[in-house]
């Protein structure tokens, strides 16, 4: 199946908290995909909740970062191939 086959019930929409300079390489990257985890970044953890991704896009990374600034980036995933992950809390 090609993407542009998929419908959107055969995706689900996950939220990833970004800084800027994160969602620079994602921009620089077509929006195609995100760029390596850094070494304090052990897993790649998209939320399935827009409202909690803000949280943590304004609690972490605005602190975090000089810019001041945190992002949300909004992207959907195949569902037949987040089926073989378990969503953790």
């Amino acid at each position: 199946m090609r993407e542009r086959d998929l419908s959107v019930e055969d995706t689900t929409v996950l939220y990833r908290p970004v800084g800027k300079h994160e969602l620079r390489l994602i921009a620089e990257s077509g929006y195609r995909g995100f760029p390596p985890r850094l070494p304090n970044q052990p897993i790649f953890y998209p939320v399935l909740n827009e409202q909690y991704a803000t949280q943590i896009a304004r609690d972490w990374n605005v602190e975090d970062s000089q810019s001041g600034a945190g992002y949300v980036a909004r992207f959907a995933v195949r569902t037949d191939y987040l089926s073989q992950f378990t969503a953790q809390r």
